[in-house]
């Protein structure tokens, strides 16, 4: 077993972009995750986490060599020790999605077998890389601060100048009184309105709350993920978003792009790619508000069907509110792994939004036994947009056009859009 090596400082060269916001580097046979540091710096980083094995993770505390790219950083709070919010807030824009467009590439190339040169692509409204979130959920510490968690960590930096959002956005927060353990949603809108919502703590359950293993930290994530109470404090609770001639009222705790650019041009890619004709059928499957049902009934016409399917009921009730005028659009409050056998087939066309964690073999098996003839496949995760990517490929898809957007500015996350066919 190798000497643990938490706290030592190394000096490092360092290589390429990996997946998660770091650059790889090594030192004595052993892999080292440095944040806060470019490919091609000397830098002096501190280990921050051991578990032992063939890698450890560090933050770059000192930059020796540093790139011509390097920027000051942009946001005061993300540095190493601090919150886990812009981690590539120390480089230029084009660099930041030099390096997303190597990871999306690398992952391609290694979960799918795939070879593709990536273009990552600004978003409208992106400007310098500042004030393009329209949404931001901030954590409660234990004296009732709301803040941002410090990356890999449950602890809470307080200080509220992350520059992702306006800093109008933080207006009267500090100074309220939030519960401990709360988390405090700030959106705002596409009126120009803010709304600012506290949504209780989780109740765990007493295995959450006293085992310190595996058993403990699931009993913890169901608890986050389970229903909790809302209050509003500022505004309505229901922003307002637009898309083309389309509008949406929501909750303000469901989902929107958090990018103010990122509905418009997705929907305009997914209804290009789509190449919907009349009387068509279509799913769209984790549909949420039903942004991309709404692009694919406009091509179907009143004469096709699109079935959309998303787990939310809050998000199905807000999405059939807002398409009621389309009644080729039937909505499915289900999760799409239940839901799949039941909808119009054969689909023509089938677009999914999956979460993080990708769609998987099961359902990319059934949207293929299904019959559909095009796929589109959105993803905000290199790596599990790659491994269903892969899945595509193996049920006899090819890609025919791949778009990776800067969506994330000053992070290392981004989104993918891959249009399939066969």
């Amino acid at each position: 077993m190798s000497e643990n090596w938490s706290d030592r400082r190394l000096e490092l060269r360092l290589g390429n972009p990996g997946h998660g916001g770091f650059v790889v580097a090594r030192h004595e046979g052993r892999v080292v995750f440095v944040r806060h540091g470019l490919p091609g710096e000397r830098v002096i980083a501190l280990v921050t986490e051991d578990r032992g094995g063939s890698y450890c993770r560090a933050d770059a505390v000192e930059i020796l060599d540093a790139s011509p790219e390097r920027v000051t950083p942009v946001c005061p709070v993300s540095g190493p020790g601090g919150a886990g919010c812009c981690d590539f807030s120390h480089a230029s824009l084009h660099v930041q999605r030099d390096m997303k467009a190597q990871v999306v590439s690398e992952q391609l190339a290694r979960l799918a077998r795939l070879q593709w040169e990536v273009d990552v692509e600004e978003l409208p409204g992106t400007g310098d890389g500042t004030g393009w979130r329209t949404r931001v959920r901030l954590a409660v510490d234990p004296d009732g601060r709301p803040g941002y968690h410090r990356h890999r960590s449950s602890g809470i930096v307080t200080d509220l100048a992350c520059p992702q959002i306006e800093s109008s956005a933080y207006d009267g927060v500090r100074e309220h009184d939030w519960k401990p353990g709360s988390e405090v949603q700030i959106v705002l809108d596409g009126a120009g309105e803010r709304h600012v919502v506290e949504i209780a703590p989780p109740k765990v359950s007493r295995t959450g709350r006293t085992s310190p293993g595996r058993r403990g930290a699931m009993a913890r994530r169901a608890a986050s993920g389970a229903p909790r109470a809302e209050r509003v404090v500022v505004g309505s609770g229901r922003p307002v978003e637009r898309v083309r001639d389309r509008e949406w009222a929501l909750a303000a705790t469901g989902f929107w792009q958090a990018h103010r650019g990122a509905a418009e041009t997705y929907s305009a890619v997914v209804s290009e790619w789509a190449g919907m004709s009349g009387g068509d059928t279509a799913w769209d499957l984790y549909g949420g508000v039903g942004v991309f049902a709404a692009a694919l009934a406009h091509g179907a016409g009143p004469a096709g069907h699109v079935d959309s399917v998303e787990s939310s009921r809050q998000a199905v009730s807000d999405g059939k509110a807002a398409l009621s005028d389309l009644p080729q659009v039937r909505f499915h409050a289900d999760r799409v792994e239940r839901a799949i056998s039941g909808l119009a087939s054969p689909p023509r066309v089938v677009v999914l939004d999956p979460p993080r964690a990708g769609a998987g073999r099961e359902v990319i098996e059934a949207v293929a036994a299904a019959g559909a003839e095009r796929v589109v496949h959105v993803g905000c995760d290199p790596a599990s947009f790659a491994r269903d990517i892969g899945l595509y490929l193996a049920q006899g898809y090819h890609v025919d056009e791949l778009r990776a957007f800067d969506a994330f500015p000053l992070t290392h996350h981004v989104e993918c859009i891959a249009l399939l066919a066969r």
